[in-house]
């Protein structure tokens, strides 16, 4: 998979692009990660990527102009040097990519959309900010809107990151244990049953005596019994 990024703050991926799993999963190979300035496409000499809102109110509007610039960039770099066309008469005509813009309005991220996006081959990733985007973007570059929640982030630089952490660890080959991804959070609709290790006994607190039988069988279904037990407790909307 390749990921390329638009964000004004691109310093602010270092730190995260450079550890843990992500770091491993584009050591292995398996994917790629590019970082794009915003400012480096914009026709104004002071690199002004924002302007104030036509109609007037408060804050500035991030303006299309290099946005369009950075996606057909990106696109022609990934695309053998064809740039589609993007504008109002005709959007891009890729099947490849898909362009996401990371926003307060979008989709909510959850499990089964992170799983179909870790099965496209390329993604570009808008990160929004200020008040946020010129309209143009979403309804003629943009193919969706991604929120990781219901409240206001300064920009989307985070959850873009959040995205990537999600995208990255489903990608085959990633995780060293396979058979991991199976038992998490949100798997089949269920919060992850409790996890326990070394030592048996701390502080006097225990480890529940069914997880120190060994019998494979009887621990799978306490854990079964209780991933829907936590479930219902706690996230019951995921049950309905």
């Amino acid at each position: 998979m390749r990921i390329d990024i638009i964000t004004i703050f691109p310093k602010m991926f270092e730190p995260v692009l450079g550890e843990s799993i992500i770091k491993r999963a584009k050591e292995k190979g398996k994917i790629e990660i590019y970082l794009y300035n915003l400012r480096d496409y914009t026709l104004d000499k002071h690199h002004k990527v924002d302007d104030r809102p036509y109609g007037g109110g408060s804050g500035m509007v991030m303006t299309p102009q290099p946005i369009f610039k950075a996606v057909e960039d990106i696109l022609h770099r990934t695309l053998a040097g064809t740039i589609p066309f993007c504008s109002a008469q005709g959007r891009r005509n890729t099947k490849k990519t898909k362009i996401l813009l990371l926003s307060p309005q979008g989709k909510k991220l959850d499990q089964k959309l992170a799983k179909k996006l870790a099965k496209k081959k390329h993604l570009i990733l808008i990160c929004g900010h200020y008040e946020g985007v010129d309209e143009r973007v979403r309804q003629f570059l943009a193919d969706e809107e991604i929120s990781i929640g219901d409240y206001v982030l300064t920009g989307g630089e985070l959850p873009a990151m959040v995205l990537i952490d999600a995208l990255v660890r489903l990608i085959p080959g990633v995780l060293g244990d396979k058979k991991s991804l199976n038992f998490e959070s949100f798997e089949s609709n269920l919060l992850e049953y409790p996890q326990y290790t070394r030592p048996a006994k701390f502080r006097n607190m225990v480890v529940p005596n069914m997880l120190l039988s060994g019998d494979h069988k009887k621990i799978e279904a306490w854990r079964e019994k209780e991933a829907i037990k936590r479930t219902k407790e706690r996230r019951p909307d995921l049950l309905t």
